[in-house]
């Protein structure tokens, strides 16, 4: 997988192949394939400088502690330590 950042003030959409897309938030960042970084449209991008083609750590996996982006969003739901009791009590 190969990483991208929106380098402009504004949001993005990135055409992919297979006809997919990525929306992209100004100063964001997501991952594509390696052949979607390849693809006509994400190479005008990256050459009209809206997107930037990250490098890519040999050896850099989901494991990683300095990885901010490995988790992602919890969409409002956070994990807590309370147990629900069933049963009788």
């Amino acid at each position: 997988m190969k990483t991208v950042r929106n380098k402009s003030r504004k949001p993005l959409v990135v055409p992919l192949p297979r006809g997919k897309s990525l929306h992209l938030g100004p100063g964001k960042t997501g991952q594509i394939s390696f052949q979607a970084a390849d693809h006509p449209p994400v190479r005008r991008m990256i050459a009209e400088g809206d997107l930037e083609l990250l490098s890519d750590e040999a050896g850099s996996g989901r494991g990683s502690a300095g990885n901010e982006s490995v988790r992602g969003s919890t969409h409002g739901h956070t994990p807590g330590s309370t147990s629900r009791q069933a049963g009788d009590r």
